[in-house]
């Protein structure tokens, strides 16, 4: 049986980067629509059956009331705590009913919560969030093909799918004592306050040290100042650990969040290597990750970030689409 897990974030796209910079609001009834069209395109693509998370808009009975799909889309029994727990959880539960991809709709942040409760089942990101560095742009339509292939096991996994690097984020009184508290996926930020406030990220004056497992010059987010210096693949087993501020050795202006630019003083460049153990400068503090302040180093605290190649296998959409077509697929 080839089941696919749906996880839609109702609360991502409005976070508060739409009032301090120009992102664009992501509303639900367009998720409820892209969900109607992903389990159209997983039922073509050989899904026998659809489980989701349940959330409180009740994105995917929603799109369920405009088609009547001739495979089950069923929810997942799990408590629900209105938060980005609910994603960490329903990722895990779908790993114990052997779901074969998961379709995820969010931004950065919902990516990482589904990885945090598992890494194992093939992910498909669909970008509906604020700094997508690691969904991407697609076809809900198209998309949900290529996870119904992925699911069936039609293809191959190391054929239509990449492992990701990803950072484990340390915590503990010392640097021989630490222990992993929480995952990024993109980017680690050091930051030298100790509010979570509003958790998004845009005083770049207040972030000493920045880490990225990827580096796109057309990138957005964090990662975009990375982007100018280096180019990272996401499955390369490399990082990079920026010092900002001054003395500067290079001054970078980056896209930091939709429509907002800021000039950011390098100090120091420095590849990262896989299992490295990089301290971070401040305690306390915070660091946020994939642009939301999330770990608290508390006063007496350190951390540090290590690279971790074992990251999520990634659905690569275009790859499988090109190999269902070699192999016919779609084709009598």
């Amino acid at each position: 049986m080839s089941i696919v897990g749906i996880l839609a974030n109702p609360a991502s796209g409005k976070d508060i980067r739409r009032l301090v910079a120009h992102g664009s609001v992501f509303d639900n009834q367009e998720k409820v629509r892209m969900v109607r069209r992903l389990i159209l395109g997983l039922e073509r693509g050989g899904a026998s059956r659809v489980v989701y998370m349940p959330d409180s808009y009740a994105t995917v009975p929603r799109a369920l009331n405009a088609i009547s799909p001739s495979i089950p889309v069923e929810p997942i029994e799990m408590p629900m705590r209105g938060n980005q727990q609910d994603t960490t959880t329903a990722a895990g539960i779908m790993e114990t009913l052997g779901v074969g991809c998961m379709v995820v709709l969010g931004g950065d942040g919902t990516s990482r919560a589904a990885c945090k409760g598992t890494v194992e089942i093939p992910i498909l990101p669909l970008s509906t969030g604020t700094n997508n560095v690691f969904p991407f742009m697609g076809e809900a339509t198209v998309a949900g093909l290529a996870a119904g292939i992925v699911a069936g096991g039609t293809l191959p996994r190391e054929a239509c799918c990449t492992r990701a690097c990803m950072f484990d984020i340390l915590r503990g009184k010392n640097l021989s004592e630490m222990e992993p508290a929480d995952i990024a996926l993109v980017d680690a930020a050091v930051y030298d306050d100790v509010f979570l406030a509003s958790r998004a990220v845009w005083h770049m004056e207040k972030v000493p040290q920045l880490f990225l497992t990827r580096c796109s010059a057309s990138a957005i987010g964090l990662s975009a100042i990375g982007g100018q210096l280096r180019s990272i693949r996401p499955e390369e087993p490399l990082g990079l650990a920026l010092a900002l501020g001054e003395p500067a050795r290079t001054t970078v202006t980056a896209a930091i969040a939709p429509g907002m630019f800021a000039e950011v003083a390098v100090r120091e460049i420095r590849e990262m290597r896989p299992g490295e153990v990089h301290p971070v400068s401040v305690s306390p503090g915070l660091i946020a990750v994939d642009g939301e302040r999330e770990v608290e180093i508390h006063r007496g605290e350190r951390a540090a970030v290590r690279l971790n190649t074992h990251g999520p296998l990634v659905v690569d959409v275009g790859r499988v689409m090109a190999l269902a077509r070699e192999m016919e697929i779609f084709c009598r």
